[in-house]
C-alpha cells in the first residue's frame, strides 16, 4: 500500500472532469508549470528518450493519465499504455515508451490479466464503484456465504458483460462518462470477455475479497454490479488490485514515486522492447535482411522457422536490437517475414 505522503509526493490535482469517477486525483511530483524534474531539491535535465516497457505499481488515487504524465515529465515525449486502470485501482500499469508505443495492440490483445479485489454487499452505485454516488440500498443479512461463493463461481461461465456507464468507452466519439455527466443517456454497450479463474479469498459480510484471472478489457466493476444484481441485493468494488497483466506482475513493478525522487533510476528499469514480448521469437538478419526490411521489405523466413515450428508473429533483430515487428505471410517462392511496423524511426 501506498503512503498517503508519498501519493502526495507523486501526484498533483486534476480536473474532475478528466476522470471517468468523477472524483479529484490525487497527484504528481513536479510544480505545475514546470516540465523539469526536480532531484533532492535540485533541478535534473531530462532524460534521453527510453524505448521499451516500465512497469509501474500505480498508487490508488490517481489517473492512470496523471501516472504517465509524471513519467513524460522525465523527458519521455512517446509514451503510452497496455491498458489502464481506474482511480481506485491499483496496481500493475504498462507504460510504453518510444518504439514500444507500436506494442500496444499486442500486449493488450494477446494476454490476459489478474485481479484481486473487495465488494461491498446492500448497495448500488451510479460507478458501480464505492467512489459513486449511491442510488440503491437493500438489505443483505438473508445472503449466506455459499450463495457468495456460488455467485463469484458463476462469472467462470460469463462470455459478454454490459459496460459501465462511468467509463471511457465511447458512443458516438464521446466517452461514456462524459455523457453521463451531463445527464445524457446512451444505448448499452456489451462487451464479449472471459474469466478463466474465479476464487473467493475471503468472506466477512457484507464484504467478500476475490481474485480472478480474466482477458484484456475485462470490467470488474462490472463483475461486482452483476453479482449484487443476481443476489438482489446490489454490489459495488471497493478495491481493486491488478496483480498481473501479461507478461508483467507486480513482482517488477515500481512505485511512480521512485522516479520522481530520482530519475536516473528510470533507464535501469525498462524493459527493451523485443523483451516485452516474450513469447514472441527473435530472427536475427543479415547487414543485407536489414536493409531491406528498412525499406518495408519481406525477407525469407528461414527452414527452422517455417510454419508449425514457431508463432505467426516475430521481432526482426539486427545487431542485436529489435528493427521491426513482423508477420510470416505465404508467398510463391515459400514463408516470409513481412514488416508489420518498423522500430527504427
Amino acid at each position: 500500500m501506498f503512503k498517503k505522503d508519498t501519493v502526495a509526493q507523486f501526484c498533483q490535482p486534476q480536473d474532475p472532469q478528466d476522470s471517468p469517477s468523477g472524483k479529484p486525483d490525487s497527484a504528481v511530483g513536479s510544480r505545475p508549470g514546470n516540465s523539469t524534474p526536480e532531484h533532492n531539491g535540485k533541478v535534473s535535465a531530462a532524460l534521453p528518450q527510453q524505448h521499451g516497457v516500465l512497469v509501474l505499481n500505480k498508487p490508488s488515487g490517481p489517473t492512470s493519465a496523471r501516472c504517465l504524465t509524471a513519467i513524460k515529465r522525465l523527458g519521455q515525449k512517446k509514451i503510452g499504455h497496455a491498458g489502464t486502470l481506474d482511480p481506485l485501482a491499483s496496481g500493475v500499469l504498462l507504460v510504453l515508451l518510444g518504439q514500444a508505443t507500436k506494442l500496444s495492440g499486442h500486449l493488450m490483445a494477446g494476454g490476459g490479466k489478474v485481479y484481486s479485489g473487495e465488494l461491498r454487499l446492500g448497495q448500488t452505485t451510479d460507478t458501480w464503484d464505492i467512489e459513486g454516488k449511491v442510488i440503491d440500498e437493500a438489505p443483505w443479512q438473508h445472503i449466506s456465504e455459499e450463495d457468495v461463493k456460488r455467485e463469484v463461481a458463476a462469472w467462470l461461465a460469463l462470455t459478454e458483460q454490459p459496460v459501465p456507464s462511468y467509463s471511457a468507452a465511447k458512443h458516438e466519439g464521446q466517452p461514456l462518462y462524459k455523457l453521463a455527466r451531463k445527464g445524457l443517456e446512451a444505448p448499452q454497450k456489451i462487451k464479449c470477455m472471459k474469466i478463466s479463474q474465479a476464487d473467493v479469498l475471503e468472506i466477512s459480510l457484507p464484504l467478500v475479497r476475490f481474485r480472478v484471472a480474466c482477458s484484456s478489457g475485462t470490467y470488474i466493476r462490472s463483475l461486482a454490479h452483476s453479482l449484487g444484481s443476481r443476489l438482489g441485493c446490489g454490489a459495488v468494488l471497493t478495491e481493486l488490485t491488478r496483480e498481473f497483466s501479461h507478461p508483467f506482475g507486480l513482482d517488477v513493478a515500481r512505485d511512480p514515486a521512485d522516479f520522481t525522487a530520482d530519475p536516473s533510476l528510470l533507464p535501469g528499469c525498462v524493459t527493451p522492447v523485443a523483451d516485452a514480448l516474450p513469447h514472441w521469437p527473435r530472427v536475427d538478419l543479415t547487414p543485407d535482411e536489414a536493409a531491406r526490411v528498412r525499406n518495408g521489405m519481406a525477407v525469407p523466413c528461414p527452414p527452422q522457422a517455417e510454419p508449425g515450428n514457431g508463432e505467426d508473429l516475430a521481432f526482426l533483430m539486427e545487431q542485436g536490437q529489435a528493427l521491426a515487428l513482423a508477420k510470416r505471410e505465404a508467398t510463391a517462392a515459400g514463408s516470409c517475414w513481412a514488416v508489420l511496423r518498423g522500430l527504427w524511426n
